[in-house]
């Protein structure tokens, strides 16, 4: 609690924040402008897939970790194996060992049959078997079918003989991209996704309810790709939804997810994260 009666949200930061810098220069970032933690997001990088080698990170930095981002990219199909299923039961059990209390996974992709059909009896059991964890599904966003597939391929061409338009969004997730649409105890809020996929945040915000207990805290201003733009700087109503989680007393995390690739310097990446962790800090 906040000397104001309040409760402190913790502000974490997401390593994928700091890309194309790696795992390690998250926690020195966290550490020199004092975030609370760490979301750690499983990617390619040998190191955000060791446990041990993230625990040594976490203790030399002095910075805990509060969430892991399970490898359900399309960059980051083969991280972990091949199996979906497999792969969300690693991710629970490498956020217990890092004493992390979240794991944020998106929605299935809808060539993943078998995993879409049992995912949502997936998340349920793992929390009910790991008591205190968090799986939190992440609203998505429509996705291209020129930017999925690749230009002048076979399935883009069929595609348009359907009278399809590549450039035009469709659903990658199954059912939806709105988590809301199936129903599960734990969601992770995007407002960069919001912004991309046309939801209305104030109105998902609300359907997800007190099962709203992860926010990845960035901006878009509705273009056809993820932004991930600094809180503040899209038109995404970040700051009314963040003030209207706390009036209704908020009990989750917060996490900056920014993209900073274009970043032309350390300091203007920092500051980059800094003025994201002010907005955070004012309006949770």
């Amino acid at each position: 609690m906040t000397t104001s009666g309040r409760r402190h949200v913790p502000v974490g930061l997401s390593t994928a924040s700091v890309y194309p810098q790696n795992t390690e220069s998250a926690f020195r970032f966290a550490a020199e402008l004092g975030f609370d933690g760490i979301e750690l997001m499983v990617w390619a990088e040998p190191i955000s897939q060791d446990v041990g080698a993230i625990k040594q990170l976490s203790r030399a930095y002095g910075v805990p970790i509060l969430a892991l981002h399970a490898p359900c990219l399309l960059i980051t199909q083969r991280v972990w194996g091949s199996d979906p299923v497999s792969k969300l039961v690693r991710s629970v059990h490498a956020a217990e060992a890092l004493g992390a209390s979240t794991v944020v996974v998106h929605p299935p992709f809808r060539w993943q049959r078998i995993y879409a059909d049992g995912f949502p009896d997936q998340v349920a059991e793992l929390e009910s078997d790991n008591a205190g964890m968090v799986v939190a599904v992440e609203n998505m966003f429509p996705m291209r079918a020129d930017r999925l597939f690749g230009a002048g391929t076979g399935s883009v061409k069929r595609l348009e003989k359907r009278g399809g338009k590549p450039g035009i969004g469709f659903t990658a997730f199954a059912p939806s991209y709105d988590p809301t649409d199936v129903g599960h105890q734990h969601y992770t809020l995007d407002f960069s996704h919001t912004a991309t996929s046309g939801l209305d945040a104030v109105a998902l915000s609300e359907r997800m309810g007190a099962g709203l207990k992860h926010l990845h805290l960035a901006d878009g201003r509705g273009a056809s790709v993820d932004e991930h733009l600094v809180p503040g700087d899209g038109t995404q109503p970040v700051a009314e939804v963040c003030q209207a989680l706390v009036a209704r007393g908020f009990d989750g995390q917060a996490v900056l997810e920014i993209n900073t690739q274009n970043a032309r310097t350390a300091t203007e990446r920092s500051a980059a994260l800094e003025r994201s962790l002010a907005f955070a800090r004012q309006h949770l």
